[in-house]
């Protein structure tokens, strides 16, 4: 078995997400590994400008809700937990941050909505999937 030293679980708040990082813990606890939680902001599209203030300040409590959960979640098993923000399209700032961190695994929960190719994984699972050198789990 492959020694993992790093798993970054990609987060949005989701059920999702939460059965990922529950994965990535189980996981981390066999290997005495740590995880980073990566949350990324989309860019807003220009039309959205003047609300770009009140969007963000909501963008921000929320992921301080769910990363507390998350980082409560880690230190309840003895994991260590970093959380980052990143902003951009979600699935290429997620594999171009795994790829720049020499990240050993992505641990990410899938999503049932999208179109028929994605109705399994949904659209940033997929792209993940599809474009990471890096191994990907990926968690129903």
């Amino acid at each position: 078995m492959v020694k993992l030293k790093k798993i970054l679980v990609p987060l949005d708040g989701s059920n999702n997400s939460f059965r990922g990082l529950d994965k990535a813990i189980s996981l981390a606890k066999q290997s005495e590994s740590f995880i980073t939680g990566i949350f990324v902001i989309p860019n807003l599209p220009s039309e959205l400008d003047a609300f770009k203030a009140i969007v963000n300040r909501s963008i921000h409590k929320q992921y301080e809700n769910f990363t507390k959960k998350a980082k409560e979640k880690c230190s309840k098993n003895g994991i260590d937990f970093i959380d980052i923000i990143e902003f951009g399209k979600e699935g290429p700032r997620i594999v171009s941050y795994a790829k720049k961190n020499n990240f050993d695994l992505i641990v990410i929960g899938s999503r049932g909505l999208g179109s028929v190719s994605e109705f399994f994984l949904g659209s940033i699972s997929n792209y993940v999937l599809r474009t990471s050198k890096i191994p990907v789990m990926i968690v129903k």
